[in-house]
């Protein structure tokens, strides 16, 4: 045990006092519970941020490939590092409403997000899907995504498990830098 810890757990009382990790502060985290930036309303013109981001600079926006019909994103609340989108530039809720155009492109970039990150990270498995509607956990139900996170043998430890916290070992500049020098062309 470190000089000047106890095993008995410290009283929270006011401010408190520098802890050893016994607590991890996330406040960054508070963002996303209190709903920053999501839509007001089910309108492409709502405040959708997936309508916004096309605009923005792949940096600002964190863009990692834009194709004809759809572009690839990083998460901005990823449950790993590397945790990606591919979402039409079309707002559109629901997955029987693509276009077949915007359904091929959209297969081929979650066939690209896998190289990518392969080729990237070494990723051992993904994780890919959609919520469709609000009920099935979608939170931008108005405006479709499909998610691709990458896994690893042993990437969930006591952190998410007991600290219900993800740590993430890389800023989201950089990871977007890394997926877009990684993404397979053509």
């Amino acid at each position: 045990m470190l000089q000047g810890m106890t095993s008995e757990p410290e009283l929270q009382n006011g401010v408190g006092t520098q802890d050893a990790f016994q607590r991890l502060w996330t406040p960054h985290r508070m963002a996303y519970i209190q709903g920053e930036n999501k839509p007001t309303g089910p309108g492409a013109g709502d405040g959708c941020p997936f309508c916004a981001i096309p605009e923005m600079s792949d940096e600002d926006g964190l863009v990692i490939a834009r194709g004809a019909t759809v572009y690839a994103v990083l998460n901005l609340y990823p449950y790993n590092g590397g945790h990606l989108m591919v979402v039409p530039y079309r707002h559109v809720a629901d997955y029987t409403d693509l276009a077949l155009a915007e359904t091929a492109e959209l297969a081929d970039f979650t066939k690209r997000a896998m190289g990518a990150l392969r080729s990237a990270s070494g990723a051992h498995g993904f994780n890919i899907g959609m919520n469709q509607g609000t009920v099935a956990g979608a939170g931008i139900a108005a405006h479709l995504h499909q998610h691709v996170v990458p896994r690893w043998g042993g990437d969930t430890n006591f952190m998410p498990v007991v600290g219900h916290t993800k740590v993430l070992p890389q800023l989201l500049a950089d990871t977007r830098k890394m997926l877009a020098d990684a993404w397979p062309t053509g």
